[in-house]
This record gives C-alpha cells, sequence and structure tokens, in this order.
C-alpha cells in the first residue's frame, strides 16, 4: 500500500472519529479575547454567544475593542465584571489638559431598548460646555433651579481650575440669575437628562469623569476621565448560571431572542445536563453502526483499488 493511501486512510479515519464523538468546547468557542481584554458573559464577539440583549454591541478591530451604540463608537478601556461596569473612551471627549469645542464629541445616547439595563454610573458627571441660551438644558430652569450641579464630589466649579481653560482665554461663571447669561458648564448627572446629545442640547463640546472611591482631592486634574457604564442583565440569570454549571455556554437562538444553552456541538433550552444522556444513547447506537459501516466501505475500496479481484470477493465474503 503506498503512502499517499495509507494518509488518505488515515485522514479519513480522523475526519470520521472527530464528526462522531460529542465536543464540550463549547466555553473556548465563545470566549475570546480582544488586545488585552477578556470578552465573556454577557458579551460576545461571536454572533449566538452572550446575551441576547448585548449582541452587535463590542467589535474587535486591529486588538482595540470597541463599543458600538446609536450615538457613535467608544473605545473600551475596561470590562468591570464583579462591578458590572465598563470604562469608555470618546476621542473628542474634552478633558482636563484638552477642551474640544465644535460638537465633534459622540456625547452618549442609548437605543431604547438597550436603556433600561445600559447607562453610565450614578457617579458619572457630564459638564456640558459653551451650551447655547436657548438649549433645552435652560429652558423651564430659571435662577438657582439650572440643573447644573455637583455630582459625586465634582462640578464645574472645579473644572475650571484645568490648565485647558486658559487656552479659551477664560470663561462664564455660573450666574444667580437666568438672565445674566448661562454657565459656560454645566454639570448634570445622565439620569437629569437622559441622553448626551450635543446637538439636541445645543453645546459646543462635553467632558466625562467618574469617581473612584476614595475620590482623590487633587481636584479635576486628577479624575479620571471616560464615560462609565453600568450594565445588568434585566431578566433572573438562573439559565445562564444553570447552563454555565453543567459545562454550557450561554448562548441565543437565531432569532436573536430565545437563550440557549450550548454544549458543544449541541444546544439545550435548559441545561448539558438534559442532551448529555440523550446524547450518549445516540452515538453508542446509531453512530456505532454508522462508524461500522463506514470501515467496511473503506476496506472494500482499498482492497479493490489495491488487490485482485478474488481477493477482494474472499474479505468482503
Amino acid at each position: 500500500m503506498s503512502a499517499s493511501t495509507t494518509m488518505l486512510i488515515l485522514s479519513f479515519l480522523y475526519l470520521l472519529f472527530s464528526a462522531l464523538i460529542p465536543s464540550n468546547s463549547g466555553n473556548a468557542t465563545c470566549r475570546s479575547y480582544c488586545g488585552n481584554l477578556t470578552i465573556d458573559y454577557p458579551f460576545a464577539l461571536h454572533s449566538g454567544c452572550g446575551h441576547p440583549g448585548f449582541r452587535e454591541l463590542l467589535y474587535c478591530i486591529n486588538d482595540v475593542l470597541m463599543f458600538h451604540i446609536s450615538s457613535g463608537s467608544y473605545r473600551v478601556l475596561d470590562i468591570d465584571y464583579a462591578y458590572q461596569a465598563l470604562t469608555l473612551h470618546d476621542p473628542h471627549m474634552s478633558t482636563c489638559d484638552n477642551i474640544v469645542l465644535g460638537a465633534k464629541g459622540n456625547g452618549f445616547s442609548v437605543e431604547q431598548w438597550r436603556a433600561p439595563y445600559m447607562n453610565p454610573t450614578a457617579d458619572n458627571v457630564f459638564m456640558l460646555i459653551g451650551c447655547s441660551a436657548q438649549s433645552p438644558l435652560f429652558q423651564g430652569f430659571p435662577g438657582k433651579h439650572l440643573p447644573c450641579r455637583n455630582v459625586s464630589g465634582m462640578s464645574c466649579e472645579e473644572y475650571y481650575g484645568c490648565p485647558a481653560w486658559d487656552l479659551l482665554g477664560g470663561h462664564r461663571k455660573v450666574g444667580s440669575m437666568f438672565g445674566s447669561g448661562p454657565p459656560e458648564c454645566c454639570a448634570v448627572p445622565f439620569e437629569a437628562i437622559k441622553a448626551i446629545n450635543l446637538t439636541r442640547l445645543q453645546c459646543e463640546g462635553y467632558s466625562s469623569a467618574y469617581s473612584l472611591a476614595p475620590l482623590r482631592l487633587d481636584g479635576a486634574n486628577g479624575w479620571s476621565y471616560g464615560i462609565r457604564v453600568k450594565y445588568s442583565v434585566q431578566e433572573n440569570d438562573e439559565f445562564c448560571r444553570a447552563c454555565e454549571a453543567t459545562g454550557g455556554t450561554c448562548g441565543y437562538g437565531t432569532d436573536g431572542i430565545r437563550q440557549l444553552c450550548m454544549c458543544g456541538k449541541l444546544n439545550s433550552t435548559s441545561n448539558c445536563d438534559s442532551v448529555k444522556s440523550s446524547s450518549t444513547r445516540t452515538y453508542s447506537v446509531v453512530d456505532s453502526y454508522t462508524l461500522i459501516g463506514s470501515l467496511v466501505c473503506l476496506l472494500a475500496w482499498i482492497t479493490k483499488n489495491h488487490y485482485p479481484s478474488p481477493y477482494v470477493m474472499h474479505l468482503i465474503m
């Protein structure tokens, strides 16, 4: 028998056994990485993995993890699975060293169907810069009732101390009366306005910072700049815990809604224990016959092409 024939036989046998032996590599399929960030439930980079409410949210581009929603794309700096929070960066967002005007920033606004389980944290302050007097921020909030305020120890009064303001040639401070004009900077919590849309709010720019306890005392220069987003899985997540406890990986069906437990090559609507016994019975009976039949056909093909006809008939009979 030639070497090429031997290799063909071995390759065939490998493929045959691979197809018949169940695989429990669901975790390896869905758990992935982008740069130095781990992508795990409820997030995913592959279709069908993770939670259906978090689908088509993360993309890995040249080892850079991007978060995409209706208001734009943001770089993901960190995913904190313990506290269920993401830290995002908008390249056009102002910081203590640089103020970006011209309404170039993305702001932050999520799709309505995502809003119940994904929004900036309560200690995330948005500082809106250069907003028009006609901005919805100031309509209906005369005098001291302006929505601009201190959020978790961070305010525009401190932000004014940043060196970036010196490059703008001064700024207006909050007036005691609405008639004195709007402030150059207005700090608001996300919950107060539900969306940071610079065009709708008629603002020239924005900054975002969040506090990590304990709050640093060296002013706005020591703040953590970025958008800290809190996420949660809305429904009872016992399904996923039961799935993972039995060696499966949480995913969802082709309808993009129904949750599935991925158990290697098989899927379950409950957990992997429900498919292990049935799959074992299937492989031990049905696939055993399939394997035997395939081997007989392979043997017949080999002998027919490499041995005299009488010998072939004797071997088969």
